[in-house]
């Protein structure tokens, strides 16, 4: 394989304009993925009045009945205190309940209400939200491979500040 150095002046520029191109189609499938993602938080909203993160805790709380809210919190892969105040919310709104464990009586543990189950049953699929049903559909293989990609794409950008990847994509994505 010959190097970029090797190449002409005009192979390089053709190179650069491949590369430059390659680069766009990435970028505006990415802002697709994004605004997809963000109608559907929308249209989530629009048709059952809670948002994609409530509905999200909703699904995994329909898959596996009696969650804590730390193993909430790690099913979404965001912050306890985060899953807590989503939690709260949905609780006002009768559509989950908590419950304490009686053998050891910190252990808070929540449940669909009746509500929560029919709200969820009539909710816009996929429940969880596109971009995890998306992955999760992925092979072993090809979600490895993005993994990889991304923490590289991460490295370049210099993203330090972390503290986003514990906040629910449609709290990202609706804020004003």
């Amino acid at each position: 394989m010959q190097r970029i150095k090797d190449l002409s002046p005009k192979s390089k520029m053709r190179s650069a304009r491949a590369h430059q191109k390659q680069v766009l189609a990435v970028v505006m499938k990415f802002r697709l993925i994004v605004n997809s993602t963000k109608r559907h938080f929308k249209w989530v909203e629009t048709q059952c009045g809670i948002n994609g993160a409530q509905l999200w805790v909703l699904w995994e709380l329909g898959q596996e009945p009696g969650l804590s809210v730390t193993e909430l919190a790690a099913a979404m892969a965001i912050h306890q205190s985060t899953a807590s105040n989503l939690i709260d919310r949905l609780v006002r709104q009768k559509l989950i309940a908590r419950k304490r464990v009686s053998d050891d009586q910190r252990v808070v543990t929540v449940s669909l209400t009746n509500a929560g189950k029919r709200l969820l049953g009539r909710a816009p699929k996929p429940a969880r939200g596109m971009l995890p049903e998306a992955l999760h559909q992925l092979r072993e293989a090809e979600l490895t491979s993005l993994d990889k990609l991304f923490e590289r794409v991460l490295d370049q950008m210099h993203a330090t500040d972390k503290r986003s990847m514990k906040q629910p994509l449609a709290d990202l994505l609706t804020h004003k």
